[in-house]
């Protein structure tokens, strides 16, 4: 939990807009089945959990092993010889309990080092190439920030495609209200606006 101390009100913001996201991507995985959460929705395999999963580990290196901070959390995934994109994807015996409770402690460990650390610290990234791999806390933060506010992009859009729920949160869907008609003829409409413009009508 960050300070009330003034002087810590940016790490306040910073940390109010990556919760926001972390919570928006967990929700996208509400309700659904174990096949719903882990099938591949796109041509290179996007799929809910393997956000989630992703997510974590980007949070683990970017704010732990960067600053000096590892979690011990094994991640053989990210490991030297791993598959390329193993962190993109659940496999069959890692639950869907097992990745949410990494992505939470991946929380706590990251807002334990942005409450311990001024943001002018400068840490290594160790995946980066030497030379060009130090980073301010305040850069890996808005860096983390923008990674998972993208994947809750990618998840809202798939969840619509599995079974058309929408939204930032369970109490703020953040589209206009419409009931299925509307919504059709909406599309309708904008399908039809394409093809006027692309000479297709």
């Amino acid at each position: 939990m960050i300070s009330s101390d003034p002087a810590s009100a940016p790490k306040a913001d910073l940390l109010r807009y990556l919760q926001s996201a972390r919570d928006a991507l967990l929700w996208k995985l509400d309700g659904l089945s174990e096949y719903d959460v882990r099938r591949p929705h796109t041509p290179t395999g996007t799929n809910l959990l393997g956000l989630v999963k992703h997510a974590a580990t980007v949070e683990l290196g970017y704010l732990g092993d960067t600053f000096g901070r590892p979690s011990g959390e094994p991640l053989p995934w990210v490991a030297e010889r791993a598959e390329p994109n193993a962190d993109m994807w659940a496999t069959a015996d890692q639950s869907r309990e097992f990745v949410v409770e990494l992505y939470r402690r991946a929380w706590a460990h990251a807002d334990a080092t942005l409450d311990a650390l001024p943001l002018d610290t400068v840490g290594t990234v160790p995946w980066w190439p030497e030379g060009r791999n130090e980073v301010t806390l305040h850069h890996a933060v808005v860096r983390v920030i923008a990674d998972t506010q993208r994947h809750a992009g990618h998840a809202d859009i798939i969840r619509e495609l599995v079974d058309g729920a929408v939204g930032m949160s369970a109490d703020n869907t953040s589209v206009p209200p419409g009931d299925q008609e509307w919504w059709a003829a909406y599309r309708s409409r904008l399908e039809r606006v394409a093809r006027e413009a692309g000479g297709e009508a």
